[in-house]
């Protein structure tokens, strides 16, 4: 094993490479390594560790929607999506990455091999010949003085769960994550409605919801007339300010979705502000396409850019709304030429301390969100691919919609859970009707959820749910407390066993076990 082109060794280092200076130190911890450092000059794609191939890892992409599973690291093939998705698994998208690209961290069965931090560089994985090697991509940026790198431990000597479960620990020390929310439980109108929410819809399930234990209620994507003009509604809708005041009034906490980092070509934002994107050889740079549109990234150096997102979250914030679910951030990260000289995680972080300034002490969901860079700034996270109302057995493993994988998600980053931030599964679908998913398989998704203490959001037509999915979500609800532990991570055939440790101890020390397989869509609760 090598760190900077040097033998692991607990000393401190001074070196040039290519074009920067260097100064790093490797100081031994509980359970491992840390390695730590500042440096200057023009890094450019600086390798930072390289080890033996392993034959085995569970890992994944570097935001939200990526799967994160188990794969052998000398077979896989990167398939890079389309240009309407080309940033979706990673912003590096060059050869060096085509057979394989691991960001973050790579795990093996005893080793937990992971960056800390990402606030300037993007950190990642990918093989050479017979070694794993891990990168920090500082992409064009030049430093005149010293900066700190990203922090790396390599932990080992101890069960995988707990080598995990501590690397959240480090990687919450190292961004100032000293404590957590207490997780809502809500209603969504995107799993049953998508686009076609109408404003009768919101008025219908706000009144069920009396029948349900929810304190948030949140409106997804369809009421704005396009990306980018959040205060514009689609026709049948009122304004923001009347939606969150009739929530209010049934007691719930408002809830809104938006987009905020990406806007559409076709939006009044952008015919007003066509300075504001990010560019690529002097022309608009396409982020993603969505909607049956391409998506530009805003500019978050811009000061004007900052202003505007201050301003709208701390409008919506006046209107009442506490609850925000910020989805398809990781377009405000991508590669490209900004107002300012800084890497494209800087960037994103700007936009992302703007947010969190503006809403205060409301709770923030990221979605679609670089992971490492956004610990901090919110309280939740999805980190799966969206659900669906079907399991997806013939669907490949690549982060499209299914509940099948967005529950494995969900389970394989349990350790990031109550750590890092609160760990959004996604939402239960609890309804018989207008689904292709039987009761078991209901109950696998919401049990699962439960047993990890995760976020808990229905998103049905509340009309729809008959008694026994009333009664699924009563159980789960008894299943949410303690610390939760999944005693085997990485698990090809996706068979996990999910432990909660609480207050009432057995003599094994758990309280309720869960075992789970995601392929015969079979579960057995122990208590």
């Amino acid at each position: 094993m090598e760190v900077f082109g040097r033998k692991l060794a607990e000393r401190d280092f001074s070196l040039k490479v290519g074009n920067c200076e260097l100064k790093w130190r490797a100081e031994k911890i509980q359970l491992g390594w840390k390695i730590d450092g500042y440096i200057k000059g023009k890094p450019g794609r600086l390798e930072v560790i390289r080890f033996d191939l392993p034959k085995k890892v569970l890992s994944g992409g570097w935001q939200s929607w990526s799967p994160f599973k188990v794969v052998n690291p000398r077979e896989e093939v990167l398939t890079l999506p389309s240009d309407d998705w080309k940033y979706r698994d990673t912003p590096v998208s060059d050869s060096l990455i085509e057979k394989f690209c691991a960001d973050y961290m790579v795990i093996t069965e005893d080793k937990v091999y992971g960056f800390l931090t990402s606030e300037v560089a993007h950190p990642f994985f990918t093989v050479e010949d017979d070694s794993m090697v891990g990168y920090l991509d500082y992409f064009d940026v030049h430093f005149e003085d010293y900066r700190r790198i990203e922090r790396f431990v390599i932990l080992e000597g101890a069960n995988l769960p707990e080598l995990l479960e501590r690397y959240a620990e480090l990687s919450a020390e190292e961004n100032g994550v000293f404590h957590m929310r207490k997780a809502p439980i809500g209603w969504c109108s995107w799993y049953h409605y998508y686009l076609d929410l109408k404003w009768e819809d919101v008025v219908k399930n706000l009144k069920l919801a009396k029948y349900f234990p929810f304190n948030v209620f949140q409106i997804d994507d369809a009421y704005e007339t396009d990306i980018g003009d959040w205060f514009s509604t689609r026709d049948g809708f009122p304004t923001l300010e009347e939606i969150s005041r009739q929530i209010t009034n049934e007691g719930y906490t408002p809830g809104i979705w938006l987009a905020p980092f990406g806007v559409s070509e076709s939006s009044k934002l952008l015919e007003k502000h066509p300075n504001w994107i990010v560019t690529e050889n002097g022309k608009e740079k396409k982020a993603c396409g969505s909607w049956g549109k391409d998506i530009y990234a805003l500019d978050l150096t811009n000061e004007d850019v900052l202003e505007w997102i201050f301003q709208l979250f701390r409008s919506l914030r006046g209107f009442g709304y506490r609850y925000f679910k910020i989805d398809f951030l990781f377009v405000g990260a991508i590669p490209g030429k900004r107002r300012k000289s800084v890497t494209p995680i800087q960037a994103f972080r700007m936009g992302m301390e703007t947010i969190r300034k503006a809403v205060g002490d409301s709770f923030v969901l990221g979605c679609g969100a670089p992971l490492l860079p956004s610990v901090g700034y919110v309280d939740g996270m999805r980190i799966g691919p969206d659900t669906a109302p079907f399991w997806g057995d013939d669907l490949p493993d690549t982060g499209e919609p299914s509940a099948k994988y967005a529950l494995r998600n969900a389970i394989t980053r349990y350790f990031m859970n109550e750590r890092l931030w609160i760990n959004d599964p996604d939402c239960l679908l609890l309804r018989s009707e207008k689904i292709e998913m039987g009761e078991n398989e209901r109950k696998i998704y919401a049990y699962t959820a439960g047993i990890l203490n995760n976020m808990i959001v229905v998103s049905d037509d509340l009309e729809l749910i008959d008694d026994s999915g009333k009664k699924i979500l009563k159980d789960v609800l008894k299943l949410l407390g303690g610390r939760s532990r999944v005693e085997n991570p990485i698990s090809e055939r996706m068979r996990y066993e999910i432990r909660r440790y609480g207050t009432e101890r057995k003599e094994e020390g758990w309280d309720v076990k869960l075992i789970v397989d995601l392929d015969s869509k079979e579960y057995e609760l122990i208590r």
